[in-house]
């Protein structure tokens, strides 16, 4: 039996296995190292397309007022329906009016 134990259960590294001065060192594989040098040529492409963008600045400006997606979305918020559910506003002066003290004799 205590044989058993000790083929059974080995020795490993005492608290976080990958931490500390006793830690495991995972061997580096060709498979790792491939897919660490594919997400750099994608990192690398995605960012050369960030630095030389299809459209330029005064072209980009306007090209989403056609749509007139702020506009619907300011109508949207305005609408009185929308302001009715929509709690007053409350000053911090409404808020503490309530700790004045009305002397009797002023």
């Amino acid at each position: 039996m205590h044989l058993t134990l000790i083929n059974l259960f080995k020795k490993t590294v005492p608290g976080h296995i990958f931490r500390g001065k006793r830690r495991l060192v995972k061997p580096v594989s060709q498979r790792a190292m491939d897919t660490l040098t594919r997400e750099y040529e994608r990192q690398e492409q995605v960012m050369l397309l960030l630095r030389h963008p299809y459209l330029t600045l005064e072209q980009s400006a306007g090209h989403a007022k056609e749509l007139q997606k702020r506009e619907k979305l300011v109508a949207k918020w305005t609408d009185e329906q929308t302001l009715r559910k929509m709690k007053p506003h409350v000053t911090i002066e409404e808020r503490l009016n309530q700790l004045k003290i009305k002397e009797a004799w002023d």
